[in-house]
């Protein structure tokens, strides 16, 4: 059911109600836009634990009030024991999803909300971390429901994630899933927040958070290290853009897939098509993702180790390369094999313009489902994206930062709208993605249309081994039919509004009243609040 737009001079959109409440607190108390998302991170992290964690990573790309655009890289590298060999000698013909060899990498996402307050400070923000935490530090202290979508979450490898280290004990209620109105507490997780609220985010990798992070690390025999963590800091990056008819576009570097994300839109709008949202709208943004990810999974690798400059692929002249080799009156071949994952995506705009996009993600649902006893942190299971085969794009390497389907998106219109927009889902993220962009920006549909309205996944989703284009069941049959005399693979999946169809969101700055338009996906159990 369509929510209705959150119209104010200051908004927040974000999965789950008590991070968008979190995110809204900090900009009543005079905080910026960056200052908020860093609360609603912390919330979020507490209050959706199967979809994102502070042992996770995460990325920024954020446009200041005066149209400067930066990015923030927030994702750990593997570990310095994590090696090829080892694995191998384990018997292991790639890495593991669950438990302890899961765990591969260091993690990421607390170093970027480091790095983005400072940001914030050179930007007018004063806000103090026990002001920005103490929301997340109460409801894992003093608890908090558990939400509707972890509820309706079928977990890959349920068995092994429930026999990870810790994880039933701290996820599970005497040893079972939770039910409807059970409520979660994490003490540990609230005393490690609470003292990163008082020695400050650094500490969490080179202080006692970080000592107790190292020695948990050994005792359980990962192949992150203490020094690994201590080693570790967010890094600023230069986004990737690209010009599109009346906006520029920006997405984050590699290791991300935001590279496929822009390459999206910028070959649809080569294709040339007009009129309504129908078939050919569909279809062509259908198969300007097959093109678009042939591309990805040749170039995206570790920012530090590119072949290629991902920059070079998003110009006028390969979009229309790519797009002359569409057939609009046939779908090509899919072989591909697509990445589940399971992330949140929140966005923010203050009364000053500046505007965030904002993703974090511990990979499947609940990572590698490790929960380090000291101090109540569950671990990702992003590393799972490198390959064991040396010769491969992303292979297993030290120091070396796994491919990540994380990718947050911003749009500045030449009219002088600022948008942050993006979604949860693995692949599924730049097609929702398109998806949204496009019903908004090209075909004129309100901000709750373009959210709301049905999605299409090109590949796997949650608990799925196929391939097949799959449809919410809300899609007009004409369309279904045209895509499937088209020669697409349909599948139109059970569900009006599905959570495996990304949790979406869209905020949206206009220059002339100041005023922001924020809108989150109704598949989540989220919404948008402003002042």
């Amino acid at each position: 059911m369509m929510d209705t737009p959150t119209f104010s001079t200051a908004a927040v959109a974000a999965p789950h109600r008590l991070a968008a409440a979190s995110g809204r607190n900090v900009l009543a108390m005079g905080g910026n836009a960056i200052e908020a998302m860093v609360a609603m991170a912390a919330t979020i992290a507490v209050v959706y634990p199967h979809m994102n964690a502070i042992g996770g990573d995460g990325f920024w790309v954020v446009r200041e009030p005066g149209g400067r655009v930066r990015a923030i890289e927030a994702c750990g590298p593997a570990g310095a024991k994590a090696t090829i060999r080892r694995y191998r000698d384990l018997g292991y013909d790639s890495i593991p999803f669950r438990g302890a060899d899961a765990a591969v990498t260091v993690a990421g996402t607390i170093g970027g909300w480091a790095l983005a307050l400072d940001y914030a400070k050179s930007l007018g923000g004063r806000l103090g971390l026990s002001d920005l935490l103490a929301d997340a530090i109460r409801f894992a202290g003093e608890g908090c429901e558990v939400s509707a979508s972890e509820l309706r979450t079928e977990p890959n490898e349920k068995a092994a994630l429930w026999a990870a280290p810790g994880f039933a004990g701290t996820y599970g209620f005497d040893g079972k899933a939770p039910k409807a109105g059970d409520i979660r507490r994490n003490p540990k997780l609230a005393d490690t927040l609470s003292h990163l609220a008082s020695a400050g985010l650094d500490d969490f990798y080179r202080g006692d958070v970080g000592r107790e992070i190292g020695a948990d690390l050994e005792r359980l025999g990962m192949v992150v290290t203490r020094e690994d963590y201590a080693a570790y800091r967010a890094v600023a990056r230069e986004p990737l853009r690209a010009r599109l008819n009346g906006a520029t576009v920006y997405n984050m570097t590699p290791p991300t897939q935001g590279l496929a994300a822009l390459l999206i839109l910028g070959i649809y709008e080569k294709l040339g098509i007009t009129g309504r949202e129908g078939v050919r709208h569909h279809h062509g943004l259908i198969e300007a993702t097959k093109r678009a990810f042939r591309i990805r999974d040749r170039v995206v690798t570790d920012h530090g180790r590119l072949k290629h400059d991902p920059q070079a692929f998003l110009t006028a002249d390969v979009f229309a390369r790519e797009a002359a080799v569409i057939d609009m009156a046939r779908a090509a071949p899919f072989p591909s094999v697509s990445d589940p994952g399971d992330t949140i995506w929140m966005g923010a705009s203050d009364a000053s313009g500046l505007t965030v996009s904002f993703i974090q993600s511990v990979y499947w649902e609940w990572g590698s489902g490790c929960v380090l006893p000291g101090t109540g942190i569950v671990l990702q299971n992003r590393g799972a994206s490198f390959s064991l085969d040396p010769a491969a794009v992303n292979p297993l390497e030290l120091g070396r930062r796994p491919f990540h389907t994380l990718n947050p998106a911003l749009a500045a219109f030449d009219d002088g709208r600022s948008m942050a927009y993006g979604s949860m889902g693995g692949d599924g993220q730049p097609q929702f993605q398109a998806q949204l962009y496009t019903r908004y920006a090209d075909l004129g549909e309100s901000l709750a249309a373009a959210v709301d309205s049905p999605r299409w996944l090109l590949g796997r989703t949650w608990g799925s081994t196929s391939t097949s284009l799959k449809l919410e069941n809300r899609f007009d049959p004409e369309i279904v039919d045209g895509l499937l005399r088209l020669g697409h693979e349909v599948e139109v999946i059970g569900e009006a509004y599905s959570d495996g169809l990304g949790h979406a969101g869209m905020v949206v700055k206009y220059p002339k009243d100041g005023r922001v338009e924020a809108m989150h996906d109704p598949r989540s159990d989220g919404g948008a609040e402003g002042l």
